[in-house]
């Protein structure tokens, strides 16, 4: 047999009514189950902040209506609504719904859903197929579900938190359309509130005006966890009235959405790399403060803001280097979270500094033509002789020791024959900059006087 927890149903589940959501859920001891659960719509119309995806004229909304629905793939963070509108989907295209988890089933499991997909579709009958965490599957397991998607078998509808881009195969997405879900907004989770409000039947919940916004903010854009804190908030405010001061002791705050080692992460280091590079020290330090609350590491950030220095800012402004390596050595010392403020003070600097990628451009472009010109040797007056052969083989023959020029400079050629003069670094009329790009001018001047050129 499979595990109970495969299956919701394995015969077609009955339209759904046009009934209030409590109608819908309502029944004996419905009281005792989270209220996250009561509040499970009922019909795709009563789902927030997704009209993109469900309002007549949306995707979603048209495959219903036509009664012809593709696989897709939801995509989305937490708390949004994955789970339910894709037992609506099933509902409104009248195909049996069955519900995996890609964190305890495995190849057995789906085989089983397989085969009596496969059964139920020789009787006339449809299934969807709901994967939660469907990245979870390896490559191969993914590969498991194409040719049932193809023969019709099932309807596949995946969820992910994750960017499905990176984490599920091309051949798998190929078949299945990407439908992004969106965080609940601040109005989506106010319309979620006044639903716990009614099912809750205590009229409003017992919260100031700026505690109730503070409600919202702790949910961070997850339905799921607003409706939580709402339970919490009606218990915890039995006997007065909350203030949003009140709410940090009484409440549990929903953790922010960030994985170290998935998409946010690079998401949100990429959004403080270009906070940095326009020059909005605000934007930067938000950022920043975003991957701290996440419990990013304050090293690997360090490491980040270093790089930045030489890529966005380089020799505009030389100090800045510096800077960023006396933050991440303040930070070794001194720890968390007093070190912290070392990083801060860093990134501001990086964003209020002269800009300039010339350094970075000029190295590209340097890697570029050495692949380019492979194992060229470098001419004979630059090779140093410390063998008797090497000199007769004119190894250093016509070196001019630039010390020895009265003014510092002997204007010899340094490039390979076959490659001779490219420029590569180009200075910009910014910073400290400016005083390389005369350096640069002067030097180009002489050589042309000494025949150089």
């Amino acid at each position: 047999m499979a595990p109970s927890y495969l299956f919701d149903s394995l015969d077609p589940p009955p339209r759904p009514p046009p009934v209030s959501v409590t109608e819908e859920l309502g029944g004996a001891g419905s009281e005792r189950r989270p209220l996250a659960d009561r509040l499970r719509p009922g019909r795709l119309e009563d789902v927030v902040g997704q009209e993109h995806l469900l309002a007549p004229e949306a995707p979603l909304g048209r495959m219903v209506s036509a009664g012809a629905l593709g696989s897709v793939i939801l995509w989305g963070p937490p708390g949004v609504g994955k789970t339910t509108i894709a037992r609506l989907l099933a509902a409104g295209t009248d195909l049996a719904f069955v519900q995996i988890s890609a964190i305890f089933s495995g190849v057995a499991d789906l085989r089983k859903v397989f085969e009596a997909a496969k059964q139920r579709l020789r009787m006339g009958g449809g299934t969807l197929l709901f994967v939660d965490e469907i990245h979870r599957f390896n490559r191969a397991q993914q590969d498991g579900f194409l040719p049932h998607m193809e023969d019709g078998s099932i309807v596949l509808v995946g969820a992910t938190t994750e960017n499905p881009s990176f984490e599920l195969n091309a051949a798998l997405l190929s078949r299945a359309q990407v439908l992004t879900l969106r965080r609940l907004d601040d109005d989506a989770l106010e319309r979620l509130l006044a639903r716990a409000e009614d099912e809750l039947g205590g009229g409003p919940l017992p919260l100031s005006a700026e505690a109730r916004a503070a409600l919202r903010a702790m949910a961070d854009g997850d339905g799921r966890a607003l409706l939580g804190l709402a339970e919490q908030a009606a218990v915890a405010g039995a006997e007065k009235t909350l203030e949003s001061k009140d709410l940090p002791t009484l409440l549990a705050r929903r953790a922010p959405v960030y994985d170290k080692s998935g998409e946010e992460h690079y998401n949100l280091i990429s959004a403080l790399h270009k906070s940095v590079r326009g020059s909005d020290p605000d934007a930067a330090l938000y950022w920043l403060a975003r991957m701290l609350e996440g419990g990013e590491d304050p090293n690997y950030i360090s490491r980040r803001v270093v790089r930045m220095s030489v890529e966005d800012i380089g020799l505009a402004d030389p100090a800045a280097l510096q800077q960023c390596l006396a933050a991440s050595e303040t930070y070794r010392q001194l720890g968390s979270p007093e070190g912290e403020l070392a990083i801060a003070q860093a990134v501001i600097y990086l964003a209020l500094a002269p800009k300039s990628n010339a350094a970075y451009v000029a190295y590209k472009a340097s890697r570029r033509s050495a692949a380019a010109t492979g194992s060229t040797p470098p001419p004979a007056h630059i090779l140093n002789a410390p063998t008797k052969l090497m000199k007769e083989m004119g190894y250093g023959d016509g070196y001019a020791y630039d010390h020895d020029a009265e003014d510092g400079f002997s204007g010899q050629d340094y490039f390979p024959a076959e490659v001779r003069d490219r420029s590569f670094y180009a200075p910009v009329e910014r910073g400290y900059e400016r005083e390389m790009s005369k350096r640069l001018t002067y030097f180009k001047k002489l050589r042309a006087e000494k025949g150089h050129d």
